[in-house]
């Protein structure tokens, strides 16, 4: 599923337009960025939670080579599913 999927489905369960459906699912996600950003965590419960994490620098290998290279450190975001999530899939 892509985002153009994701709209034409939330449009059709929820009644209302693709248009709708886009500027709702474009808020979400730009709240969900925006918490991130600040370092908060976003939690929906049942479905699951974004945090973000920081990544040190480290020492890496480079595949065709062999050499060493250094990674730079970098915030990562995680993604935990919850219970009702995982209970649906599986």
């Amino acid at each position: 599923m892509n985002k153009t999927d994701l709209i034409n489905g939330m449009a059709e369960s929820a009644g209302i337009t693709k248009a709708a459906a886009k500027k709702a699912l474009d808020s979400l996600l730009a709240d969900i960025e925006g918490s991130l950003k600040s370092g908060n965590r976003v939690s929906l419960v049942g479905f699951g939670s974004w945090s973000v994490s920081n990544r040190p620098a480290r020492e890496g290998r480079n595949p065709q080579t062999g050499d060493t290279i250094q990674i730079k450190a970098k915030n990562v975001v995680k993604f935990k599913a919850g219970a009702d999530l995982t209970n649906a899939v599986n």
